[in-house]
């Protein structure tokens, strides 16, 4: 196992990290942002205002994201256990 492998295996799982967790990521970020939006409108300080739509977006972002999110994990993980005994020489 030389150095490129190495760095092979951690740029492929920061990358499939990154991708699985982008859309829940931008959803939450986006919510937040208009409810923040909303509050300074509205000059209302509750701080568990934007906590509701955040629950809201993700349980639905992962409903619907959900059979990809695990299919890219299940993706990932194959090539890596296929990728092993090569890797260990």
């Amino acid at each position: 196992m030389n150095d490129a492998s190495v760095i092979g295996l951690a740029q492929g799982a920061l990358m499939t990290a990154l991708m699985i967790s982008a859309p829940i990521l931008i959803v939450s970020l986006g919510i937040g942002l208009i409810v923040s939006v909303f509050q300074a409108m509205t000059q209302i300080n509750e701080a568990t205002l934007s906590f509701v739509p955040k629950v809201l977006g993700v349980f639905a972002v992962s409903a619907l994201m959900g059979p990809w999110m695990i299919g890219t994990m299940v993706n990932y993980t194959t090539r890596l256990f296929v990728a092993l005994p090569d890797l260990a020489r």
